[in-house]
């Protein structure tokens, strides 16, 4: 779940807790260019007041006008339609004609919102199916590759917690690297031991822990959704922080360093409790080869090799 739902997920929790009436948007399909993906939530309040977002602004008046008028009286979930022709597109300001298909649960069950928001903070996959007759919602667990579905009977959700980069080091690289992860709505943790980097990395909103990676990933519980970076360029703290992530279910391990030390590190590592397999799915030289050289070049390398990963699309050999 990106940073953006999950804002509306605690909202709605919020309001409802606070006696608010709430109906809660999800879009369901899209044809053409549409600006926000399925599975995007809109929380719409009984005042009129929002959070979240449909189409980044194209159809949120109208629906919250809609929302207010019809859809509060209900007591199960509609379907809303917007850009069915070229002249609605229009009025609606839907870039390139495209439509967009909503459902509206008037009354969303907080219990049930409750639970997803406790599954998110634990790191679990939790699917909703609505049914759409009657507007109850049932929990199951997910996982990450369930499709999104929505029929004349049901809507099927999986959410899971936000995308996740745990970086190994404090350093100048580090900091850039952390800063392109939150631009791209990864929570952002940066693990150092070493007293020189004891203030850590002063910002708000990324997380410093002071402590043995290998040890501090223990703790943190890495998930398919955490990718584990090594930056420090120093075996001692690398090579152990990797042995743990290598084991783990992380969706994408990598760490820093030339190709020759790369394979230095793969030997190293078989001769720990680390299996061929696992080593083999360790990214190094960490990044995508783009000719980066300086410490932003390369933090953005690293971010496109991590987003190739988060999303299947095929990495380009490294030179």
């Amino acid at each position: 779940m990106n940073s953006t739902d999950l804002s509306v997920l605690k909202t709605t929790v919020d309001w409802l807790k606070h006696g608010h009436q709430v109906a809660l948007a999800t879009v369901v399909q899209t044809w053409g260019s549409a600006p926000r993906p399925v599975g995007s939530w809109l929380a719409i309040r009984e005042d009129g007041q929002v959070m979240g977002s449909v189409s980044g602004g194209c159809v949120e008046d109208d629906l919250i006008r809609r929302v207010q008028s019809e859809i509060m009286t209900l007591d199960t979930p509609e379907m809303v339609v917007y850009g069915v022709t070229q002249q609605e597109a229009a009025r609606f300001g839907l870039p390139c004609g495209g439509t967009l298909r909503l459902l509206v649960e008037p009354k969303p069950e907080l219990h049930v919102l409750e639970e997803i928001l406790h599954s998110i903070t634990h790191h679990q996959m939790t699917s909703r199916t609505v049914t759409l007759s009657s507007g109850k919602s049932l929990l199951t667990p997910g996982d990450r590759n369930d499709a999104f579905v929505c029929d004349d009977v049901i809507m099927k959700t999986t959410y899971g917690p936000r995308w996740r980069m745990v970086i190994i080091g404090a350093g100048q690289l580090s900091l850039y690297t952390a800063d392109f992860a939150l631009a791209s709505d990864f929570e952002v943790i940066v693990i150092d031991p070493r007293e020189e980097y004891a203030e850590g990395i002063d910002r708000e909103n990324i997380q410093f822990i002071k402590g043995m990676p290998d040890d501090v990933l223990l703790e943190l519980g890495v998930d398919s959704h955490t990718a584990v970076v090594a930056l420090t360029h120093d075996p001692k703290l690398d090579d152990m922080a990797l042995m743990e992530a290598l084991k783990s279910p992380a969706f994408y391990v990598g760490a820093l360093g030339s190709r020759v030390n790369t394979q230095k590190r793969k030997d190293r590592l078989l001769e720990f409790d680390v299996t061929r397999e696992e080593v083999e799915r360790l990214h190094g030289p960490v990044g995508m080869s783009i000719g980066a050289l300086t410490p932003p070049e390369i933090a953005v390398s690293i971010l496109a090799e991590v987003i190739a990963v988060k999303y299947g699309a095929p990495i380009p050999p490294k030179k």
